[in-house]
């Protein structure tokens, strides 16, 4: 048959119409122009959709909002209107499940946050949210945009409300790929992980400039807010690397060991590590001596499939060790003190750590397993007068307030305030193992000795005679191991060579926990 006058005119409408999404397309696929694109690599970094192909699976983004500008009219902004407004959005997948992202482009007004930007970032974690996905943002902005005013801080105010609603619901995970300035830090801040470059990425509220200029002190940009100092100093940044790929590479590692929402349990794997594998090489790794340091991740690393774990935090409060890890292809969070660090103490960062961490598992139903090795809670002038009662008290109400399956393990000392907090069965925890070379007390031998006996040792005729004799009863009476389980404050003393089998066994029984809270609005934490 042949074709109508009217079916050749609407083919030829359409086809100039099709012509004109097409060059819109390649101009938005090609980005801003050249010298933009030369600049940013300049720097070492990646163009926006060359990061978001190397996050996302291939092939999986849709965006949305691509044609979205900005309608300022002032400064010179009228004439200046590119398409995405500087922050590409949309959804992809990682390893198959769904994701939403949002990127800034430094090369559209150096990525700075204005209404439409903001508008589109509103939309994408509302999607987000929606339908039960993690959200991932990818930042390399210069803040608030000066030229709109009042609507580019309204902007970040809906920002930061939505990770707030979002917080506990939907996993957020802020990477941080170029600066962050002023009220712009507060989003990163506001998520669940925060993953950063060195060299490229840099967070602060006032920058250099400000610094000088209220307190004469000259510093970089790196010195001020650099990854190294927010992963090692501030404790502001989960990870640090060297360069993106890596980072976006463990970031989608990371995300296959959360759930998509608060009401999916986390992804099981396939596994390939025994059940009833023996770890036998603890007894070599623990020394019975609790004077003797180790260190605590090969613990972690005997015990969990495959040895493969994902530490949070690494570099900042050494002295706990928080990991993500599987038992059975089940995930499980890993709190345990590190005796290689500190003598494996709590103090302030230690506390904060650690009581984050458990907070967040909680949140997304990832069980807790807790390894005790704890002399106790930092002495100091320092630790008291910053708030160390306040600290460790965020530590204490995070566990208290978690209803996931908890198991605690004790290895060796427990002592004091900080076996307590360390998850012990008084606060509620479910289950508590304990090694035969458990110490549990108030305090050491040596300290309770030289406190209940101080008169008595100093009158003695021979008082270092008199202290050692005073310390094997103490040792004798009150912390042999097996004084805990006759008051059913441990369940088991199990073979060091049991713990992953025994472990296993007692998350898989934890399975169908459930433990609802009190009716409320919200507890009142210690901040």
């Amino acid at each position: 048959m042949g074709t109508s006058v009217d079916e050749a005119v609407g083919n030829s409408d359409y086809s100039g119409k099709l012509s004109e999404l097409r060059d819109i397309r390649d101009r938005l696929l090609n980005g801003p122009d050249e010298r933009a694109t030369r600049a940013q690599r300049a720097k070492g970094k990646l163009t926006v959709r060359e990061r978001l192909d190397a996050f996302l699976d291939p092939g999986s983004f849709t965006e949305i909002d691509a044609l979205r500008r900005h309608r300022a009219t002032v400064f010179g902004m009228a004439g200046k209107r590119p398409h995405t407004d500087g922050v590409i959005t949309g959804w992809g997948t990682v390893h198959g499940r769904k994701v939403f992202v949002y990127a800034h482009d430094f090369r559209i007004f150096g990525g700075a946050l204005g209404e439409a930007n903001a508008e589109k970032i509103h939309k994408v974690m509302d999607l987000a949210a929606a339908t039960g996905a993690p959200l991932v943002s990818l930042n390399d902005g210069a803040g608030a945009r000066i030229q709109e005013g009042v609507s580019a801080l309204a902007g970040y105010g809906g920002i930061f409300r939505r990770n707030t609603r979002n917080s506990g619901v939907i996993p957020q995970i802020s990477v941080m790929l170029g600066p962050c300035a002023g009220g712009a830090a507060y989003s990163p801040a506001l998520t669940d992980f925060v993953f950063m470059v060195r060299g490229t990425s840099q967070m602060f509220i006032t920058g250099p400039d400000v610094v000088e200029a209220v307190t004469g002190a000259r510093v970089t940009h790196d010195e001020l807010g650099g990854a190294q100092v927010h992963a090692a100093s501030s404790g502001v940044a989960t990870l640090c690397y060297d360069d993106e790929e890596a980072c976006l590479d463990d970031v989608r590692f990371l995300l296959t060991m959360l759930p998509s929402n608060n009401q999916e349990p986390p992804p099981r794997a396939p596994a390939g590590d025994p059940p009833d594998r023996r770890t036998e090489r603890l007894l070599e790794l623990v020394p019975v001596d609790p004077g003797r340091s180790y260190d605590m991740r090969a613990v972690i690393g005997e015990i969990v499939d495959e040895g493969e774990y994902f530490e949070v935090q690494p570099a900042w409060a050494g002295n706990v060790v928080c990991a993500l890890a599987r038992l059975d292809g089940h995930v499980v969070g890993v709190v345990g003190n590190q005796p290689a660090v500190l003598a494996g103490v709590l103090d302030i960062h230690a506390s904060e750590k650690a009581a984050r961490f458990v907070q967040f598992c909680d949140a997304f139903s990832i069980p807790l397993v807790t390894l005790v090795d704890v002399p106790g809670f930092l002495p100091g002038l320092d630790q008291e007068h910053q708030g160390i009662i306040r600290h460790g008290a965020k530590l204490l109400y995070a566990y208290c307030n978690a209803t996931v399956p908890r198991v605690q393990v004790i290895l060796r000392k427990a002592y004091g305030g900080a076996y307590i907090v360390m998850d012990s069965r008084s606060i509620g925890a479910d289950l508590s193992l304990a090694w035969p070379t458990n110490e549990i007390a108030v305090m050491g031998a040596e300290g309770a000795v030289n406190v209940i006996h101080r008169r008595e040792i100093a009158d003695a005729a021979d008082p270092a005679a008199v202290r050692a004799q005073k310390i094997k009863e103490y040792q004798r009476e009150l912390m042999h191991p097996y004084y805990a389980p006759e008051r059913g404050l441990v369940d088991d003393v199990i073979d060091p060579a049991e713990t992953r089998s025994a472990l296993i066994r007692s998350l898989d029984m934890l399975r169908t926990k459930h433990a609802p809270l009190p009716s409320r609005k919200h507890g009142n934490p210690p901040t």
